[in-house]
């Protein structure tokens, strides 16, 4: 699976702004050079995640941007919802909608699980747990896994 660049850009902006005096709007050039996101790019990814209510905004020269409820409280998932759609989706269906036949019958199950699995991870770590390293231990657990950091070639290449 892959992270489209939007989602890993908006989850970065979400950990500056985590880590930002929250009485001082961040603005959006200096979220920019923080975490070498393309301005023009990441003013839409802020648009989307202040509709989401993830961030608030501020005009004028002290403006920019905050967070809009504590970091502990904002979830990758959320972000991820915010400015891509469905965490799971099947030529952008929902999984529990698909309908397959013959030998292909139970593959509904095996998308359902994987949406599942994503959620397990992605609605338990929040953008405080990720700005100070803390996973969740059972993720941390997942983590430590000797091939977890290993492509599938790589794992290939292994055994």
């Amino acid at each position: 699976m892959e992270i489209p660049a939007k989602v890993d850009y908006a989850v970065r902006a979400l950990a500056e702004l985590a880590v930002s005096d929250p009485a001082i709007a961040v603005k959006a050039d200096d979220l920019a050079a923080s975490q070498e996101i393309p301005e023009h790019f990441l003013k839409n990814i802020m648009r989307e995640l202040r509709m989401a209510g993830l961030v608030s905004t501020r005009r004028g020269t002290d403006g920019g941007y905050r967070l809009a409820r504590p970091a502990d409280k904002i979830f990758i998932a959320d972000v991820v919802r915010a400015v891509h759609g469905p965490l799971a989706s099947v030529r952008g269906m929902r999984p529990e909608a698909l309908d397959y036949q013959g030998a292909a019958t139970h593959l509904t199950e095996v998308w359902v699980v994987l949406r599942a699995g994503m959620r397990n991870v992605l609605e338990n770590v929040s953008i405080a747990a990720l700005v100070s390293g803390t996973l969740p231990k059972r993720l941390q657990t997942l983590s430590e896994q000797p091939d977890a950091w290993l492509s599938g070639m790589d794992r290939d290449a292994a055994d």
